[in-house]
């Protein structure tokens, strides 16, 4: 196929961030020029970027209008993640003291290049949204209406609506010394409202706020008989807008503007104070919402001394304030997606491969190993081994990793059956899987009540690994059965990101699972593995190892060839590798979704180097790792990406493909089809310009994700 020609469509890029006046001097004492700062992008700038690529998906007319919104949605809640995470570390950094990046950009730096990034990409999504979107959808006949578009008879609707099932609810609070600014919980919907006159106790109007409680839903729809329209929305915060006058009798009304603030929402225990993790977490949880700020989003024809006063009190720079046209909680406009059933307006229905004798799983597994492609082959194999596991009479334990499982899990249902027919059942819960760490205390209890022996992990490092391991007495012998993922255990997830998983009755990948859970339940010593690598131990020195053999190949003039597939790369030593391997002569091609801190192209040192990003239906999300050895190549996949946390300071696996026509089907679907998209890659240049491929010449347009739907699903 012949190469991709690129798009002039385009997100802006960073450019040479790391040439930056205000950039920390790198320690280079060893003269290793691989350390230079300019050869890396910062790792928070360009996970930003992440989101105009994701943001284009809205903006491209070839896909179907409401999965256009629901790209909008998932940008803005990214960014909203984004504060409340990447920046509010770099915050962090710049208050307490910063850690060196292989960019070498000072904390402060960066916080400025965010808030300006992020003020493109916030006019970029309400621009989609006020122009293209919103209008769109109202042509199609899905009518998101502003206060100016409601008619008469809507207005007294809502009026109704107002009294009788939002009033109740609300507690406005006026601002007085026996008053003062009251706590907002991260991310809830707010209105200050400027009053003037007295109230019944003769104090002085000024300022208000009307908090949103959480109850409220945030979109209404209009009743077909009084709208019109079947599908006619309004936001909650046109409603508290155009009718908070309500509220304060007696009193006028000058003005009523919405606002947001985002707070840092990562959790900070200190795992060697406390003697039980589950319920520091638990004291870490109520405060969660009432951490430092981080971003104020506030209506655009807010009063500046209002802005003053708001940026005073949550203590942020006039550099964190974003004024929004529209509503500053666009996000919420994702119920629409739910609400409106117009299969013409999102993408087609499609139905994941069923593995065939799934009914019969032990049987099947020994005869040879099964991989699945998520989602286009069904998850349901993996819970169909967990529901057997529990049932079967010679099944004698079952242990299992978990870190996402989403709400009402099967899984979780299989493993408490599994304890009360007397299974030995224990279960490696991560409390402290970000934002969903109230759900694992809560599936923890669960579990713990129905016989299941929890283990919390390892103290100072996240189980992040997705393993599932079954005993089975087989005549005089017991065999292991072993689930090795990509992905976490979440049959939602399963539909949605694309991930890689391995079910093996091999008794060297069941002996090493063996052996880890025997290391995350105990206090094992160090582990010798013999067929996969693991975090924080033999994974980082793994990778680095194969990188420098196919250096060694290329020197002595071997061909030599890497291809790999990740969400993320910043990890400092393996990209000192790859540059190496590319001054050789390797040919490196890394597919990253989102953040890239390597830089790609680089004359003399990363010009063998590719780095492509895919955007698509699917969240791209499998890790897979392909070496060539010389002709005897390596395949892995793995619950890691290359980046310093996943590589040092998790638990995480990373297995091999041992059966040949397995490895042979994941290079194939998971590597050479994605190399070979030509309509869903952006393409990462030296510039740090991220540009969208298309086809070149006369070449098909090739979707990898389409070519799998058709293959697997058709």
């Amino acid at each position: 196929m012949s190469k991709p020609r690129t798009s002039g469509s385009k997100p802006r890029g960073r450019g040479k961030a790391a040439a930056d006046a205000e950039a920390f001097p790198v320690d280079a004492g060893d003269g290793d020029p691989l350390r230079d700062p300019s050869l890396y992008f910062n790792r928070e700038l360009s996970q930003l970027d992440f989101n105009f690529r994701v943001l284009a998906q809205a903006q491209d007319e070839a896909v179907p209008l409401l999965e256009r919104l629901r790209y909008l949605c998932i940008s803005c809640t990214n960014l909203d993640e984004f504060f409340e995470i990447r920046a509010a570390t770099v915050r962090h950094a710049q208050d307490f003291g910063p850690i060196v990046t292989p960019d070498g950009l000072a904390p402060a730096t960066v916080l400025r290049r965010i808030h300006d990034r992020a003020a493109e990409l916030v006019k970029a999504q309400y621009d989609c949204w006020n122009d293209v979107l919103r209008p769109a959808l109202s042509d199609a006949g899905v009518r998101v209406l502003g206060r100016a578009q409601w008619t008469a008879r809507q207005s007294r609707w809502l009026r109704a609506y107002f009294r009788d099932e939002i009033m109740p609810v609300l507690s406005p609070l006026g601002l007085d010394p026996a008053h003062p600014f009251p706590k907002i919980l991260n991310k809830s919907l707010n209105i200050v409202v400027v009053l003037k006159g007295k109230d019944a106790f003769g104090r002085i109007g000024n300022l208000a706020i009307v908090r949103a409680p959480r109850s409220l839903p945030r979109i209404i729809q209009l009743p077909e008989a009084i709208s019109g329209g079947e599908y006619d929305f309004v936001f909650l915060s046109s409603v508290l807008s155009e009718f908070v006058d309500e509220l304060f009798p007696g009193m006028e009304v000058k003005g009523a503007y919405q606002f947001r603030v985002t707070r840092n929402s990562e959790l900070i225990v200190d795992e060697d104070e406390v003697e039980n993790l589950a319920l520091a977490l638990r004291d870490e949880l109520v405060g969660r919402g009432y951490l430092r700020a981080m971003r104020l989003e506030i209506a655009a024809n807010c009063p500046k001394p209002i802005v003053r006063t708001l940026l005073q009190n949550f203590e942020l720079p006039e550099n964190a304030v974003y004024r929004i046209d529209g509503p500053v909680n666009l996000n919420r406009v994702i119920q629409v997606y739910d609400l409106v059933q117009r299969p013409d307006l999102k993408f087609p229905p499609f139905q994941p491969r069923a593995l065939k004798h799934a009914d019969a799983i032990f049987e099947l597994v020994a005869e040879g190993d099964v991989l699945m492609h998520h989602p286009f082959d069904a998850f349901s194999p993996v819970l169909e081994l967990i529901k057997q596991a529990a049932e079967d009479p010679n099944v004698l334990a079952i242990k299992q990793t978990l870190y996402r499982t989403g709400k009402d899990s099967p899984i979780v249902e299989h493993l408490v059956q599994a304890a009360r027919n007397g299974k030995d059942v224990t279960v490696v819960v991560e409390l402290r899987a970000r934002f969903d760490e109230e759900a694992n205390l809560g599936l923890a209890d669960r579990l713990q009540e129905a016989g299941v022996q929890v283990v919390y992990g390892v103290v100072g490092y996240k189980t992040h690994a997705k393993m599932l391991l079954v005993v089975r007495r087989e005549g005089r012998k017991l065999r292991r059965y072993v689930h090795l993922g990509t992905g976490n255990y979440h049959s939602g997830t399963a539909r949605v990101y694309t991930d890689i998983g391995l079910i093996t009755a091999d008794p060297d990948i069941g002996n090493d699972v063996h052996l880890i859970f025997q290391q995350l339940s105990g206090l094992a010593p160090a582990i010798s593995l013999k067929r996969l690598l693991q975090s924080p131990f033999t994974l980082h020195a793994g990778i680095i190892e194969r990188i420098e053999r196919e250096t060694r190949h290329a020197l002595a003039g071997r061909p030599a060839r890497i291809v790999a597939k990740m969400n993320a790369l910043n990890e400092p030593q393996v990209m000192r590798a790859l540059y190496a391997a590319s001054q050789a002569g390797v040919q490196i091609e890394l597919i990253v979704r989102g953040a890239c801190s390597l830089r790609p192209g680089v004359p003399g040192v990363s010009e063998n180097i590719r780095v492509r990003s895919i955007i698509g239906r699917f969240l791209e999300h499998h890790r897979v790792y392909w070496f060539a050895n010389d002709g005897d190549p390596d395949l892995f996949c793995s619950s890691a990406d290359w980046l310093e946390r996943n590589l040092l300071r998790r638990v995480e696996t990373c297995f091999p493909i041992l059966d040949p026509e397995l490895a042979a089907r994941v290079r194939e679907e998971a590597l050479d089809n994605y190399l070979a998209d030509n309509t869903s890659a952006w393409e990462l240049h030296e510039d740090g310009v991220y540009r969208k491929l298309s086809p070149d010449g006369d070449a098909m347009p090739h979707s990898a994700q389409n070519f799998l739907l058709a293959k697997l699903c058709g």
